[in-house]
């Protein structure tokens, strides 16, 4: 039987297994959106020596590079010693989550209570989303053109929103719906407040201190949330999860999991022959699309960038830059649950501890939507692992015709590269509190720094 990370990785090993994860935990506890995810990437980035691409004149072999778009994607390079032409190794993962979002016009006032009105993003169960303390973070951009961050319900002290339930006792109704449901989308409203204002004229008092108070500590109107984009995540931070703290448990691993151990990888990664690459994108959850989705021209037009800074881009350097690349498309899989064994085929499942996950396909109904690596490129990726004694398991998510789902994979694959999907196993994936171990998370980040470093 193939040994655990944990039975491989002892002593000192242990250790860093362990800072690691807390490092992980840490930044995940404050990165939920994918603006907070670049903006903190971008920090660890320039500590690292990285620079933004329109800063360098030229690009020669050491260089360590970032491109940011519009806030919520980042792509990040050490440029090799072969030319860009030869291709890149790539790892790519999406760093957006399922959530709620506030409406355009989301305030209003019914029986002495301000409620905020939502719509949710990405697939979720919506029943697990009430009874929860939430939070609220992102954006107003006004129409002077300044941009107010807004962050209600993370810090300590703060406080949080959250969505009602339906008390046991008057659920009879509510029980006999299916889960699908049981809890309505356009119920999933956020209590926000119910202390009226002093003016007695008042219409609407409470909605109205409600607007008082966000005047006063973020000097925005009414109005200027019809350009705003504010998310509703769990509020507080990741925790140890597990009599022996071996897991973590918080909001967003799907897929901030990979991407903060693929951002790591590149990070410590200083000399390289092909030039290694970590994108980071936004939108996964709704379909890639956008212009800060993968389906974006924005990483070829970088890419177009950096090939004119090492002396030409023509549209056949450009192709040869993008088909010659290798990637992983980092996106978490499903971790077999004892709870839900019937969803699963045991000896084609991924297990906590099991180390890093490759799908070769994704998909569903026959594959359907899925990139399904070639044969010849698993071997190269096998090889790479098994040199570098990382542990990974081949998974499928779920049975035949039960399970399913797409990444980003297919897209990177349109560009003539070759692309296999790599990540670490979850359990309740999709849900506001997610779990993963440790021990994949690391061995997942050696997994990325080994791919970077040793595929050819």
């Amino acid at each position: 039987m193939t040994k655990t990370v944990w039975e491989k990785r002892k002593g000192e090993e242990r250790k860093a297994l362990f800072a690691f994860a807390e490092d992980y935990r840490r930044f995940l506890s404050v990165s939920k959106t994918e603006r907070t995810f670049v903006t903190n990437s971008i920090q660890l980035a320039e500590e690292h020596g990285f620079r933004e691409l329109s800063t360098f004149d030229t690009l020669q072999a050491g260089d360590r590079v970032y491109a940011v778009n519009r806030g919520k994607n980042i792509s990040l390079f050490v440029i090799g010693e072969e030319p860009l032409t030869h291709g890149m190794n790539i790892l790519g993962a999406h760093i957006d989550s399922p959530r709620l979002d506030l409406k355009p016009v989301p305030l209003y006032e019914a029986n002495g209570l301000v409620l905020l009105d939502t719509h949710y993003y990405g697939g979720i169960k919506k029943y697990q989303w009430v009874a929860h303390p939430l939070a609220l973070v992102g954006v107003v951009a006004k129409k002077d053109g300044s941009v107010v961050q807004i962050n209600i319900g993370d810090e300590p002290g703060d406080p949080v929103v959250g969505v009602s339930d339906l008390l046991i006792h008057l659920a009879a109704e509510q029980m006999k719906k299916p889960g699908a449901t049981v809890v309505e989308g356009e119920k999933l409203d956020l209590l926000a407040g119910s202390i009226p204002c002093e003016d007695e004229e008042e219409k609407e008092p409470v909605k109205k201190q409600i607007l008082n108070l966000l005047k006063e500590k973020y000097d925005i109107e009414e109005d200027d949330f019809l350009s705003a984009e504010i998310e509703v995540v769990p509020a507080g931070e990741a925790r140890n999860y597990g009599l022996d703290s071996s897991m973590i448990i918080g909001y967003g691993h799907d897929d901030k999991v990979c991407a903060y151990t693929s951002l790591r990888a590149i990070l410590e990664e200083t000399s390289v022959k092909r030039t290694a690459c970590c994108i980071l994108v936004d939108k996964e959850e709704i379909g890639s699309v956008g212009n800060t989705g993968m389906e974006s021209r924005w990483f070829e037009m970088t890419v177009a960038k950096m090939l004119e800074k090492q002396g030409s881009c023509t549209l056949t350097q450009l192709h040869d830059a993008l088909s010659n690349s290798r990637m992983l498309s980092s996106d978490v899989s499903v971790a077999y649950d004892p709870n839900y064994p019937e969803v699963s085929e045991a000896k084609n499942s991924a297990s906590f501890g099991g180390g890093i996950c490759f799908n070769k396909y994704t998909g569903s109904r026959g594959k359907g939507g899925s990139n399904d690596a070639n044969a010849e490129y698993v071997a190269k990726v096998r090889r790479v692992m098994d040199d570098n004694n990382i542990s990974f398991q081949l998974c499928e998510l779920g049975k035949v015709d039960v399970g399913g789902g797409g990444t980003i994979a297919y897209i990177l694959a349109n560009m003539n590269m070759d692309v296999i999907d790599a990540g670490i196993c979850v359990q309740n994936m999709h849900a506001p509190w997610e779990t993963v171990s440790k021990a994949d998370v690391y061995e997942g980040y050696l997994a990325y720094r080994a791919f970077l470093k040793d595929m050819d």
